[in-house]
């Protein structure tokens, strides 16, 4: 087991199952503590379960980030406790599927909260505290929907652009505060929610999967790992990067057959 975050404590927002629980697994069995959050208590009781008894150490607790004050207590009081905070990771999303005539305000309103509005609060809150201790990383996950148009997208789509972009000022802000900033940006991940979608709609899965150049969706572990690499010193003189890790599908060109 390779202890390269000893010592070390993480934040990851959405951690309870995905891409978050894969990167708590993955940062706890580096060394780290990791604290999740998440809205459903029986998921953050699995998954800390889970990574404990794979000799990691988690703590768990159920938030909704979308309440702003909750989300700040949360960071201050994580580092309050265990005396600093060293990563964040802004991985919990909301999504609405819908053609924009007949997508609510309402659900607009909702995935900006989760998906932009509350990356804004705890960047916010994190970075006080990073620039006290003069370090930090952050790693926010978007989308390749916030990088390519996706129909019947809207606000999850524009939600993700605005995190994008706002990766990029707030690494410009945080490199002089020893700050890292970076964003990754999944494709299709074969996550709980993703095979709940192909079991519903199994002919727009298996087109969306072929569509990809590697000609599959990715694993919640292949994103952990990257999202680990983008938190470690290996990435030191990394930052306001959004890489994408989506088998290819940003880069590619549509050609109709």
């Amino acid at each position: 087991m390779t202890q390269d975050f000893e010592g070390r404590v993480a934040i990851i927002t959405g951690g309870s199952d995905g891409i978050g629980l894969a990167t708590a697994s993955l940062l706890a069995h580096r060394g780290a503590q990791v604290v999740i959050c998440g809205r459903r208590q029986a998921l953050l009781d699995r998954a800390r379960d889970m990574i404990e008894s794979n000799g990691g150490r988690v703590d768990a607790i159920q938030l909704d980030v979308s309440d702003d004050a909750a989300l700040t207590a949360m960071i201050e009081k994580v580092a309050h406790s265990h005396g600093r905070l060293d990563m964040l990771v802004n991985n919990a999303m909301s999504t609405h599927y819908a053609p924009i005539s007949r997508l609510t305000l309402d659900h607009w309103r909702k995935d900006f909260a989760v998906n932009a509005d509350a990356a804004f609060v705890s960047t916010k809150a994190a970075m006080k505290i990073m620039a006290a201790a003069g370090r930090g990383a952050i790693v926010n996950i978007a989308s390749t929907c916030g990088i390519r148009a996706t129909v019947n997208m809207a606000s999850y789509s524009a939600s993700k652009a605005a995190l994008v972009h706002f990766t990029a000022v707030a690494a410009m802000e945080g490199a002089p505060l020893g700050i890292r900033v970076n964003a990754i940006i999944p494709g299709q991940v074969q996550t709980a929610g993703t095979e709940e979608f192909s079991a519903r709609t199994p002919d727009v899965a298996a087109r969306t999967t072929d569509a990809i150049p590697m000609g599959r969706g990715g694993q919640p572990d292949e994103l952990a790992q990257a999202i680990v690499f983008m938190l470690s010193d290996a990435a030191s003189y990394i930052t306001g990067t959004a890489l994408p890790v989506d088998g290819g599908k940003a880069a590619q060109l549509y050609m109709p057959a």
